[in-house]
């Protein structure tokens, strides 16, 4: 039985959130497609630019993202206070840069006169359009059929490109957040095809690194790093940059070598401040899908009555 977004979304709980949709029946419909001996890996570009555009129009923060040939994963951030500073013009911008918008309110970004009733159903339109910038289900609405028409449109044929919905997942705390954004970025060195994060195709590391290769202080579009936990803490992801890209290094050596925990001397401090030991992290970054929730009992504990579920269930972290 299919669960109520309400039930796996609501920022009250958590403003992270891992979301994947795969292909219908798992094939290879961004990758080489054996039974047509046709390469489809363009299309990993399609969504990859797609993403990146939805984010800059969404109040949706993209964390990371990799895509692959038959999925895709991305780390998401409701960004509710860049939502609620939008004037109304604002927002019926980006609405209407995906959307053909009605008569009525294409008058009112005109600078029309309008009446008074005329002005109220506008207002109410873009309220409504407010509240959908910082919905994910929109998003990846907008992000999947885009992708699906146009790969039918490619093959002339019709018919699903995704399976049924995305699946999501609640990030509670800082240490479901880092666990997942690691995941992510670390899926093609777990698939073995790639040997290095910087190496990873079409992943939101590789974005990075090559930013920092280029003097930019972040990736374009990407929610970028705030560095450590302080007050007043700037808008960003609670690690340091450095910190991040130390750990994945660190991971991905253990994954590909199968030293799952052996290698202790040159733990980054980022573990440390988390909580992890070395095994316990190995195992959280290989292994965060499970569960729809993700972080410590006491992180599940209180995003429960938000969420509307009673159960104390999910991927559980150590608490710290």
């Amino acid at each position: 039985m299919t669960t109520a977004r309400s039930s796996l979304i609501n920022v009250s709980a958590t403003p992270y959130y891992h979301c994947v949709s795969r292909c219908v029946r798992r094939t290879f419909l961004c990758g080489y497609d054996k039974q047509s001996a046709t390469c489809f890996e363009h299309r990993r570009g399609w969504i990859e630019h797609r993403l990146l555009l939805l984010a800059q129009t969404f109040c949706i923060d993209v964390c990371a993202y990799a895509i692959m040939s038959n999925h895709y994963h991305v780390v998401l951030h409701i960004n509710v206070k860049e939502a609620e500073s939008l004037s109304l013009e604002s927002v019926a911008e980006r609405w209407l840069s995906l959307h053909a918008g009605p008569v009525l309110v294409n008058r009112f970004i005109q600078g029309d006169t309008l009446s008074e009733a005329e002005r109220e159903r506008c207002e109410e339109m873009i309220e409504r359009w407010r509240e959908r910038l910082t919905s994910i289900s929109w998003f990846m609405r907008l992000l999947n059929q885009h992708i699906a028409t146009k790969a039918n449109r490619e093959e002339k044929c019709t018919g699903h490109f995704w399976e049924g919905r995305f699946k999501s997942q609640a990030l509670l705390d800082e240490k479901a957040l880092a666990a997942a954004m690691a995941y992510v970025d670390l899926n093609p060195v777990r698939a073995d095809i790639a040997d290095t994060p910087e190496t990873s195709e079409y992943t939101s590391v590789k974005a990075r690194i090559e930013a920092l290769r280029n003097e930019q202080h972040t990736a374009p579009y990407l929610f970028p790093f705030a560095g450590i936990p302080r007050e007043p803490m700037p808008e960003g992801l609670p690690f340091r940059l450095m910190d991040y890209l130390e750990l994945l290094d660190w991971t991905g050596r253990q994954i590909r070598e199968g030293k799952r925990g052996h290698i202790n001397t040159a733990l980054p401090p980022i573990l440390s401040r988390l909580g992890f030991h070395s095994a316990e992290w190995l195992s959280t970054c290989t292994h965060i899908e499970r569960g729809k929730l993700v972080g410590s009992s006491q992180a599940m504990k209180v995003a429960l009555p938000h969420l509307n579920r009673k159960r104390l269930s999910g991927f559980r972290l150590p608490d710290g």
